[in-house]
């Protein structure tokens, strides 16, 4: 008996470890760009809207292929899925190291495609094995997720100054996180499991795209992320055109990615109580709204307002995927919803950084990205308060 239950234990722990540290690969690998976003541009003769493309690139990824994650998963298993996932997260890393514009964007994509993969399979893995403790896991590799990127973020400018070392030595030092990912999660390779039919399958009476609640759930999740990417992307160039230093930029850009991890210990336990949602998500997102006008107008109080920007942006986007679970009559339509806010979300959030950078190029001033961050914040805070109401699709018909 005691030799079943220490291999089992110890199993666990491997299991655990290896999902924080696929968690620790979901973020950092492509914001961390931002901060050095300036020597990139500087080095290729980047304009605006290219330097956006290069955040922009991983979330068309996300769209594209997150629909075919599943699928990939059904005939690999589960287990060997991820590990794919992190190999090509590792090549994506790799490839960037070559001195070449095209291969700075097609190290950036295959990064997109990896992180796509383990986004979409990781949730079903916690809910397979975590049963009892989903909202635990999930606050754990949500937190993860932040930390990582977030220390990434600050590390990466002065890595890039290290003894002149560059920004390819600086982004590629996210190899370390992706090769101890493999190391560990190789103890998994030995399980085939492919993910249950049901929960991928769906085929309700009415399609969730005619729903109006489906639509403000979405376009909540889309507002929101539109928004989240373009501070992302741009904050660090934000920051040191109203007189911060590199350094400052790069540690404010990861207390962001951290802030925006910290809402799931709050949160997860309050919803348990909360009913209805409706005044929490639309105050949360006019904070949001008014934190990118405090960037704009109160520059001195910048880390207030990246603070603040972070966690209200990370509290909407747990609100949100929350949503898709109460707010839908059965599981089939749950992963309707959910295909339905991540087209709709990746979608927006692809647009984001782009358009910023063009704007800012045409103006020569970050008001109107500025601006256009707070329309979206208000507008999400709109859908929030329809989204957040204690109903159902089916029910929300007939109010």
């Amino acid at each position: 008996m005691l030799h079943n239950k220490v291999p089992s234990r110890f199993s666990g722990v491997l299991l655990v470890m290896g999902i924080l540290l696929i968690a620790a690969n979901l973020r950092a690998p492509f914001t961390g760009i931002a901060p050095v976003l300036e020597q990139i541009i500087g080095h290729f003769g980047l304009s605006g809207s290219q330097a956006g493309f290069l955040t922009t690139l991983p979330l068309i990824a996300f769209a594209v292929i997150s629909p075919m994650a599943a699928i990939f998963a059904r005939k690999q298993g589960l287990e060997h899925a991820l590990f794919t996932a992190l190999i090509l997260i590792l090549l994506g890393i790799v490839a960037r190291f070559i001195n070449s514009s095209t291969m700075l964007f097609v190290g950036t994509a295959i990064i997109g495609i990896g992180i796509a993969i383990a986004n979409v399979l990781l949730p079903s893995l916690i809910k397979r094995d975590f049963a009892t403790k989903v909202a635990l896991m999930t606050s754990a590799y949500v937190l993860t997720m932040g930390v990582v990127s977030g220390g990434f973020s600050t590390l990466v400018f002065p890595l890039s100054q290290l003894n002149g070392l560059g920004w390819q030595f600086a982004l590629g030092s996210a190899a370390i996180i992706s090769v101890a990912s493999l190391i560990v999660w190789t103890a998994q390779l030995g399980k085939h499991t492919k993910p249950t039919y049901s929960a991928h399958q769906s085929a309700p009476s009415k399609s969730v795209w005619r729903y109006l609640l489906a639509w403000q759930i979405s376009l909540l999740l889309g507002l929101n992320s539109f928004l989240n990417y373009i501070i992302i992307t741009w904050l660090p160039s934000i920051l040191t055109d109203t007189g911060h230093s590199a350094v400052e930029a790069g540690a404010y850009h990861g207390a962001f990615q951290i802030a925006t991890a910290l809402p799931g210990l709050v949160l997860i336990p309050l919803l348990a109580k909360l009913k209805d949602q409706s005044a929490l998500s639309f105050i949360l997102a006019l904070l949001s709204a008014a934190s990118a006008l405090g960037l704009l107008y109160i520059p001195h109080f910048a880390f207030v307002w990246t603070l603040m920007l972070g966690f209200c942006s990370g509290a909407c986007f747990i609100l949100g995927l929350s949503f898709i679970s109460l707010r839908t009559d059965d599981p089939h339509q749950a992963a309707s919803l959910s295909g339905m806010s991540q087209s709709v979300g990746y979608l927006l959030a692809a647009v984001g950084p782009m358009l910023a950078g063009q704007l800012h190029t045409a103006t020569g001033s970050w008001e109107v990205p500025l601006w256009l961050c707070a329309i979206a914040g208000v507008l999400c805070a709109l859908c929030g308060l329809a989204g957040g109401k204690n109903t159902t699709l089916h029910k929300s018909v007939g109010e």
